[in-house]
């Protein structure tokens, strides 16, 4: 499961990895993003181009007659989101990449737990594989977003057996385009460990009200 992450990487830097044109200037930085936030993803229109959108994360799906439904889906498993009758639809037709600079993961130690933030040695920013769906039974249309988990790497395994599916730059363009029930078996295995590190962070993470670059910060 991915329950907190964090994207606050500079906008001009989020646009070049994701080629991008606009829409991110606005973007500001997130160090404990939360399931019930929007947040940013960035997603195909319908003429192919690439675009960046905030969106509710907590995936609602179309026939759902209740939108609080969406933080029960705030996660797909790799291994059965295409025939999950939650996610299954947006899976064949909407597919997103939402971005990240890091995810935060939970130890139990005695009567608490100690957040720890997994990061890309370099610090960059990277696209976690998501699926996207828009629910239209409400006032206002609401679109939202679910997170794909798959088997944790070795950097992850000793604080928590799952982890976000992580998508090489060279995938990005794949994941946006595929259809029907299948997943290419080179994004399947894709699960970085020599490119990442994990650290323990500050137990004020612990919140989700809290929000501050100080989250980030390695525990002393």
């Amino acid at each position: 499961m991915c329950g907190r992450y964090s994207i606050a990487t500079e906008p001009d830097a989020l646009r070049r990895l994701f080629h991008l044109t606009d829409g991110t200037a606005a973007l500001r930085p997130r160090y404990n993003a939360a399931p019930g936030q929007e947040l940013p993803v960035v997603r195909l229109d319908k003429d192919g181009r690439r675009k960046f959108a905030m969106l509710r994360w907590g995936l609602i799906p179309s026939a759902a007659e209740d939108p609080a439904v969406g933080l029960a889906n705030i996660n797909g498993q790799v291994e059965t989101v295409h025939r999950m009758p939650a996610f299954r639809a947006a899976f064949r037709r909407r597919r997103c990449l939402v971005l990240a600079d890091g995810f935060y993961k939970w130890q139990v130690m005695g009567e608490g737990k100690q957040p720890y933030r997994f990061v890309l040695k370099d610090g960059g920013p990277f696209a976690m594989a998501g699926l996207w769906e828009r629910w239209e039974k409400g006032g206002e249309p609401v679109e939202s977003f679910t997170i794909i988990v798959t088997v944790a790497n070795e950097i992850v395994r000793p604080i928590h057996d799952r982890m976000p599916m992580i998508l090489p730059p060279a995938t990005h363009q794949e994941w946006l385009e595929s259809e029907g029930a299948t997943i290419p078996l080179a994004l399947l295995q894709f699960r970085p460990t020599a490119e990442m590190i994990g650290y323990p962070v500050s137990p004020h993470l612990n919140s989700a009200d809290r929000e501050g670059a100080d989250l980030i910060a390695p525990a002393t």
